[in-house]
């Protein structure tokens, strides 16, 4: 259980995720939410393999920003540097569910008082006050507005809004499809190939994702699309769906409505 990330040449990234692959009790709450996810839940994947997904995703989302010229809120608002927006935005998507290790129902909230004391440990020597009181308050900030009714008042907290979407293929629902949990979330999951961030055409960041069947364009229209109206992301990205083969996937050979 190591999550990669590519911290490039910010030290305080490097030191940060040190700490975070050493911490036990991390992968204490990441093995806990996925077991009341998958296990008791049978929803989608929220392990640490979710976690690394969401996190390497709002990066890359986060450095096509700046590749453009785009500069996020604890730049603009705070003075902070581009190095300090990684941290937020990585921190964001550590943490962002550990408390599904408590509950689904409300876990965004449970994730906050969490997240409070683990990140005043984290950031510890990283940070002195005023400025770490900043980045936790930015970081607590994104977490609840990952929630569908969040408002997010950063491009930070945008981001990891986007990018928790944005973990939505095939694999992520594996295992509640293969114990036979057919569901719209399940299917439209299992019809996703891949996700690519690129540069857009006309836009910074493109999301460009590959489908094997039709039912994908509910991840899409659906789910995509309800967490980035409202992120801040609206004028910087562009999305194109599409399926890559000829014939779609047969996904479900057959469906026996229960009721």
């Amino acid at each position: 259980m190591h999550i990669n990330l590519p911290v490039r040449g910010n030290r305080k990234l490097r030191r940060l995720m040190e700490r975070v692959n050493e911490d036990r009790q991390l992968k204490g709450w990441w093995h806990v939410s996925n077991v009341n996810a998958v296990v008791r839940l049978e929803i989608n994947d929220h392990s640490w393999v979710h976690i690394q997904i969401v996190a390497n995703i709002a990066l890359k989302i986060l450095r096509q920003l700046f590749k453009h010229g785009v500069e996020t809120s604890v730049v603009t608002d705070y003075g902070f540097e581009r190095d300090d927006a990684e941290l937020v935005v990585t921190l964001s998507a550590l943490l962002h569910c550990i408390g599904m290790s408590v509950h689904r129902h409300g876990h965004e909230d449970f994730s906050l008082f969490l997240a409070e004391p683990k990140l005043r440990e984290l950031l510890d020597g990283i940070y002195e006050e005023p400025d770490l009181t900043v980045v936790i308050s930015e970081v607590l900030q994104a977490i609840t507005s990952h929630r569908s009714d969040g408002q997010p008042l950063s491009l930070e907290a945008g981001i990891l809004r986007v990018a928790d979407a944005l973990d939505m293929a095939e694999g992520r629902s594996r295992i509640p499809f293969e114990r036979g949990r057919v569901s719209m979330h399940s299917l439209s999951a299992a019809a996703i190939d891949e996700v690519t961030i690129k540069d857009g055409e006309s836009r910074p960041v493109m999301i460009e994702i590959v489908m094997n069947n039709s039912s994908g364009l509910f991840q899409v229209d659906g789910l995509l699309k309800a967490k980035l109206r409202g992120s801040g992301l609206e004028p910087y990205v562009e999305v194109i769906a599409h399926i890559d083969t000829e014939a779609e996937k047969r996904l479900v050979p057959i469906y026996r409505l229960e009721y």
